[in-house]
């Protein structure tokens, strides 16, 4: 508990950077334009609905709930038990209806076709939590951007426009190719369709799945798209108003949820964090590996050299410039 308790204020005493100074719990009322990561330290079901509840921001109406339905039972993705009692709090409102959401992949595996994809979904039960819907399987639509320097509109699945609210559920870790694995990941290409995914990946090259993987070599720009995206997503929502942010810093590999055989985790699981600024989220979930000591139950180099080596803070810091969010950001802890 000692240890817990120092990592905490060594959180809240840092962000986005060496540079950067958070506001303290005490000092909340004197920081203009701080955006609020609260931050539990228990790892369950019950503490998504908490963190749910702490953020404030009540979800109405048609709620799509965007998660990661993993490569293969291997992976860290949120399983359906973990989901169930948000889902339930959710859809005990009069009103609310709650979708569980995701989009084919552009690569082959398992999730590739909206056929191979609905096989994954009902074996890993899903479908005993909630309703389902493959955003793009009948196909997808075109979004604004506002930075359109890399790519110069955002498509994803045509049934986003089924939804009121999004409730963005993540599983934080590393990524193959973009380095990390947040909530801001989740939004880009976790939203786009397949082809939009292709269109991220490529830096705004080609919507070609196939053609795609030939124009990867642009590593900030991928990255960069993929904030323009999320940015995109976040501004469909009802500029922002309808759409809030839960990390679950749990089964941390280097790899993410599409890579089937993901490497083992070498970070003992964390906790959950929420925001409504999915910038700020990102970077306290970052800052949060950074400052992990190492020792017999972790080891924290190989995730965070994957991310140095894949530019993955280049997300939240193209986020920051382009106005998604703030890097700046203050730790409540709510245990």
């Amino acid at each position: 508990m000692a240890g817990a308790t120092a990592l905490m204020a060594a959180i809240v005493s840092s962000c986005g950077g060496s540079n950067r100074t958070n506001a303290s719990s005490e000092d909340t009322a004197e920081v203009k334009d701080t955006s609020i990561v609260y931050v539990t330290r228990d790892l369950s079901a019950e503490s998504i609905v908490k963190m749910y509840h702490q953020v404030g921001r009540p979800a109405t109406g048609r709620i799509a709930l965007k998660i990661s339905t993993g490569e293969s039972e291997e992976t860290g993705y949120i399983r359906p038990a973990m989901m169930k009692p948000i889902i339930d709090d959710l859809s005990s409102v009069e009103g609310n209806t709650v979708t569980i959401v995701e989009c084919n992949t552009a690569y082959e595996g398992t999730r590739n076709t909206t056929e191979s994809h609905w096989k994954e979904i009902e074996k890993r039960g899903f479908l005993n939590v909630a309703a389902v819907d493959i955003m793009d399987a009948e196909g997808d639509m075109r979004i604004p951007v506002k930075d359109s320097s890399r790519i110069k509109y955002d498509l994803v699945g045509t049934h986003l426009q089924n939804y009121d609210f999004m409730i963005n559920l993540a599983h934080f870790k590393g990524h193959q190719m973009a380095g990390m694995g947040g909530v801001l990941k989740n939004a880009s290409i976790g939203v786009a369709s397949s082809k939009g995914k292709a269109y991220i990946h490529s830096a705004g090259y080609t919507e070609d799945v196939v053609e795609a993987w030939n124009h990867t070599d642009d590593q900030d720009g991928f990255v960069e798209a993929m904030a323009a995206a999320a940015q995109a997503v976040h501004d469909y929502f009802n500029d922002g108003k309808n759409i809030i942010y839960i990390s679950v810093m749990y089964k941390m590999s280097i790899d993410c949820d599409c890579n089937a055989h993901p490497q083992e985790p070498l970070i003992a699981d964390y906790g959950i964090l929420a925001s409504t600024d999915p910038v700020a989220l990102d970077q306290a979930c970052y800052d949060i590996v950074t400052k992990i000591h190492n020792d017999e139950h972790n080891n924290t180099q190989p995730l965070l050299e994957r991310i140095e080596n894949q530019h993955g803070t280049h997300i939240m810091e193209w986020g920051e410039k382009i106005g998604l969010g703030s890097r700046t950001y203050k730790i409540v802890n709510v245990d």
